[in-house]
């Protein structure tokens, strides 16, 4: 039998935009056990970004605990329910963001259903919500005039409308992701599509593999490496590893985009076949290739991992080696980047993307498709990193 949960979630803002927060809570259907209570302060944020950020919280953690299970989502917001029912279009940018990501959050879970309730019957997600804005409100209190700390999802802007340039330190110790793309194969010197094809590294791919090693062990404090478990991935990851020291595991959900039939061709052969399938798939990543994976679908693998590494390891530095779309997916998620930027970000082979994550909500991008390390002489940092290790 199907598991069946219920997912009750709130937000609000004191405000709007002012000091914002959620809450939500997922129970058994059946058997009225509490499985998690959520809350979070989000800084400033409108009240739609916080309903929103309660909904998303509550179905990554429904999805965590019950993949597969059936759930109906209970909230007093309206404009929630009858948008993510799809009644109701989604007109604000940052909301069809919040949206996307909520409705990635269901493809681990089974059937879904959305009921308004009345606020009174809302009460538990009402408290955590009002438990979270008290806690942004007293830190908006602590912090110098003009130095208020912004929501990651929600910019605190000046009277012009400028972006405030005055931003707050960040709360507690972040979790590090090290995105590697994998060395170089055959496939990529030809710029052929690459998927699930089990391509090997060429000699190349080998020596940028031990080059992204050599920096990241210069670096040190690196606690884990995770892999794709495609073979050109798996080889870097074993490279890195042993460089640094660090244990490896393997994630399927790193994978990269299952092409279908477009697997080892090039864009214009693509074309010359499929000229209206390769058409609609540049247009939108809900389009799969004959046979394969949308990027929408492997996109949501992707923060699938990402979520799965948050909640088990956290606060560590961590080296994710994947591919083009998990890492793209990693870096949108950061930006809080609508799906279609897949198409507008560029990933070298071997290159390495920075993020931080921290546990009350915001996230960083340090850096993005950095290949220092596979030029020769490289900086002086990864030339001292070379010579420790002779």
């Amino acid at each position: 039998m199907t598991r069946r949960l219920i997912v009750e979630a709130d937000g609000g803002s004191r405000g709007n935009p002012g000091p914002a927060g959620y809450g939500a809570l997922v129970t058994d259907a059946d058997t009225g056990e509490v499985l998690a209570e959520l809350a979070e302060a989000l800084g400033t944020a409108t009240n739609n970004v916080a309903e929103y950020s309660g909904l998303l919280a509550g179905l990554r953690a429904a999805a965590r605990l019950a993949p597969g299970a059936d759930v109906e989502v209970r909230m007093d917001s309206r404009l929630v329910v009858e948008q993510m029912s799809g009644r109701w279009q989604i007109k604000d940018a940052r909301l069809r963001s919040l949206a996307e990501e909520a409705r990635q959050a269901t493809s681990q879970l089974g059937d879904m259903a959305y009921t308004w309730v009345p606020r009174a019957r809302n009460a538990q997600a009402d408290r955590l919500a009002n438990q979270a804005m008290d806690s942004a409100a007293a830190a908006q209190a602590e912090a110098p005039a003009g130095k208020v700390r912004p929501s990651a999802r929600e910019p605190v802007r000046g009277e012009a409308g400028a972006q405030a340039s005055a931003w707050g330190p960040p709360q507690g110790k972040a979790t590090t992701t090290l995105l590697l793309r994998h060395g170089q194969t055959a496939l990529s010197v030809e710029r052929r599509f690459a998927g699930r094809g089990d391509v090997p590294l060429t000699d190349v791919g080998l020596q940028q593999a031990a080059a992204a090693a050599a920096r990241l062990a210069a670096r040190g404090g690196i606690e884990l490496v995770v892999s794709s478990p495609l073979a050109r991935a798996f080889r870097t990851a074993e490279i890195v590893a042993e460089s640094t020291g660090a244990a490896l595991i393997v994630d399927d959900d790193l994978a990269e985009t299952d092409f279908g039939e477009w697997e080892g061709l090039t864009f214009a052969e693509v074309m010359a076949r499929w000229p209206a399938e390769m058409a609609a798939w540049t247009a939108s990543v809900d389009a799969a290739p004959p046979g394969g994976e949308s990027l929408a679908g492997a996109a949501r693998r992707a923060l699938t991992a990402l979520d799965r590494l948050l909640a088990e390891h956290g606060r560590k530095t961590i080296i994710v080696v994947s591919h083009v779309t998990p890492i793209k997916t990693i870096v949108c998620r950061a930006l809080l980047a609508p799906p279609a930027a897949l198409f507008r970000i560029h990933l070298d082979v071997a290159s390495l993307s920075e993020v931080d994550w921290y546990a009350d909500g915001p996230a960083l991008l340090r850096s993005l498709n950095d290949t220092a390390h596979v030029h020769a002489g490289g900086s002086r940092h990864e030339r001292r990193g070379r010579q420790r290790r002779r």
